[in-house]
Order: C-alpha cells, then structure tokens, then sequence
C-alpha cells in the first residue's frame, strides 16, 4: 500500500506522520532503528544484539562445523593450580 504524506516541522526537528494503516500492516514495536540510504528512510524493528545466535550455534552444531580450529593448550594455571572437585 503506497499513501503521501508531506514532511512536517516538528519544533527544531522535522518529522513524517504515519497512518495506523500503514503501521499495522507493518507490525512495528513501539522502538525502531532508521536508516536513511539514498533517497529514503528506511524504518525497521530493532534487533537485540545477538539475535539469532543460538540458532546459528544449532546448526552448526548439527553439521559439526563447530570444531575448535586450533588444539587447546593447556596453561599454567591449568597445571599448577587448577583442581577438579
């Protein structure tokens, strides 16, 4: 759906108004993250940081490309002073 909307002065700033239409086909939460690129603002969720982590940690698991890349070493720490209970 494509509606017109003129930018307005908003106090010192300038703002848009957005339907409710527009916004529910959206599904935005109260807090999003703008982006402007060339000719656009692009209005997006925001995203917790790692999301889609432990996702990614399960399929990799699953094609065990999870492997360590280096041997594990061992420390002095792990020689003098550490102790299994």
């Amino acid at each position: 759906m494509t509606i017109k909307t003129r930018i307005v002065r908003i106090g010192n700033s300038r703002g848009i108004r957005v339907p409710k239409i527009l916004l529910d086909q959206a599904q935005l939460p109260d807090e999003v993250e703008l982006l402007a690129e060339p000719g656009r603002l692009v209005v997006q969720a925001t995203r917790r940081p790692r999301t889609g982590w432990a996702k990614a940690a399960r399929v990799m698991s699953e094609q065990a490309h999870d492997a360590l890349l280096d041997e594990p070493t061992a420390t002095r720490f792990d020689r003098e002073e550490w102790k299994w209970r």
